[in-house]
């Protein structure tokens, strides 16, 4: 068999191992092997493409996957069966990997476009990269689950998502009388592992799970039930307990720097500025040096004091500093934000509001969160440290903490504070967030939603980087409490739809 060589935007090559026997020495691990190769050889002959009561299931599991993964993706499914997983995320390139023999014929003459390769999960033989690797209903049914996910972990690269599902202890019973009635497919002895016990093993081999999922509470189409349970009732407690699956998404780390980007990346600060006159002199002499060096760029809103003209006298006496100067015509935080970065020319992008009320010095902390590969998207947050005395009403802390709440609950990873208007992402990532931008709809004023939501969407580590939130030194808020707060509850109703319950 001919293994291929490609490698993902000029990744150091990554030699296969040798594809040698598992379980060579080891008796019991030989059989195991030997009994599972047999049984579902077995399975693939009797039931070939007959899903039987599972195919409610399957058909589920695929609608998660598809909103988990992308089309046009580089995809490898370890333990991919007759392939109908893989093909059904349209992937530019699709790999399938299965040790059945008669798995494989079929998902060959099932999926033709599709590539597949009959090879043990413990000793794959490949030597690239994938932007996703999948593991559905696999961990379950496998001999040494570190292993395998050792494997995986040699053919990510650092952007690269794992993305599996396994079936809860919970199910252990009716699963087991349902096959004895014949009422599901037959399996041999399974591994029935929790969450924690999956997070660990991935955590062996240095892989950081950043989504979790519950899923599947009615593996039966049962229209509308199954719709209303499966899509709402499984997302909320207590009935996420009872589900049928967990999904997991999860992201390598401590891969070497030099994989992870621009050893010493160019910054751009987008700063809008409406009526922050006052403030625009100490954004130039605070904002420190980034990386390889930093763009300011300032976005005027419509200001009615002379925030432009002393923009633009500030930009003639630092010759030294490299800067912008638009005019929005648009309104709102969030169409300045777009507007600059639109401009900017740095490997990261980041937001600084003119007020000033997070300090400028605090940047490098949100730049190292993406050097470092602790995080792929910085979030500020204010809700650690206490707050300078004026530096926010008590119903915008409320306001805050409930939109917190709901965003961690809304996109699977804690959030502390949503509305912080620092934030700092690498401009691929922020590319694929706006090219996916209607997704969500183009609603939102301040910005900082239609990135939170476009992050999760792509399966980006937020890291909560806190700050010590400071007092106004001039001008005033431009903030409507009741009216923006009510249109943010919209948003969250509507992302609710498109993250949560799909």
């Amino acid at each position: 068999m001919k293994v291929r060589e490609l490698n993902r935007e000029g990744l150091e090559s990554r030699e296969p191992p040798a594809a040698t026997e598992p379980g060579r020495g080891d008796a019991a691990r030989r059989r195991y092997r030997e009994e599972r190769v047999a049984h579902w050889d077995d399975v693939a002959r009797r039931f070939g493409a007959r899903a039987g009561w599972g195919g409610a299931c399957h058909r589920r599991l695929a609608e998660v996957y598809g909103s988990l993964i992308p089309q046009g993706k580089r995809v490898l499914e370890i333990g991919c069966g007759q392939g109908d997983l893989l093909a059904s995320l349209g992937p530019a390139q699709g790999v399938g990997v299965d040790f059945s023999d008669e798995m494989i014929e079929r998902a060959r003459a099932r999926h033709p476009g599709i590539e597949f390769v009959r090879a043990d999960a413990h000793a794959l033989p490949l030597g690239e990269s994938f932007d996703f690797i999948i593991l559905s209903d696999l961990v379950n049914d496998i001999w040494d689950v570190q292993e395998v996910f050792r494997q995986a972990r040699r053919l990510s690269h650092p952007a690269t998502r794992l993305v599996l599902n396994f079936y809860s202890r919970v199910w252990e019973l009716p699963l087991g009388a349902a096959r004895r009635l014949h009422l599901a497919k037959p399996v041999r002895t399974q591994n029935w592992l929790t969450v924690a016990d999956v997070s660990g093993l991935l955590a062996l081999e240095d892989f950081e799970v950043i989504r979790r999922k519950s899923e599947v509470l009615l593996p039966l189409r049962v229209p509308p039930l199954s719709t209303l349970a499966n899509r709402y009732l499984a997302k909320i407690f207590p009935f996420n307990l009872l589900t049928l699956t967990r999904v997991l998404v999860a992201r390598p780390v401590g891969l070497p720097e030099s994989l992870l980007g621009e050893d010493e990346p160019t910054v751009s600060v987008v700063v809008p500025a409406r009526n922050e006159a006052g403030n625009v002199a100490s954004v130039f002499a605070r904002t420190p040096e980034l990386g390889a060096g930093v763009e300011l760029i300032f976005v005027e809103g419509g200001s009615t004091d002379d925030t432009y003209e002393v923009i633009e006298r500030e930009m003639a006496a630092h010759p030294e500093r490299r800067c912008l100067l638009l005019r929005q015509e648009g309104e709102g935080k969030g169409d300045a934000v777009r507007l600059g970065f639109a401009h900017a020319a740095g490997d990261v992008l980041a937001i600084l509001d003119c007020d000033l009320t997070v300090p400028p010095e605090d940047l490098p902390r949100f730049v190292e969160v993406l050097r470092s590969g602790k995080g792929d998207f910085a979030n500020g947050s204010r809700l650690v440290y206490p707050l300078e005395r004026e530096a926010m009403r008590h119903l915008n802390i409320v306001g805050n903490k409930f939109f917190s709440l709901a965003f961690s609950w809304l996109l699977g990873q804690p959030i502390k504070d949503t509305l912080c208007g620092t934030k700092v992402l690498r401009r691929r990532d922020y590319e694929a967030i706006a090219a996916n931008r209607a997704h969500f709809g183009d609603f939102d004023p301040f910005g900082d939603f239609d990135l939170l939501f476009g992050a999760a969407k792509l399966n980006l580590k937020i890291m909560d980087v806190p700050v010590r939130y400071r007092e106004r030194a001039y001008g005033a808020t431009n903030i409507a409490r009741w009216r923006h707060g009510w249109l943010l509850l919209r948003m969250v109703a509507f992302a609710a739809r498109r993250i949560k319950f799909v």
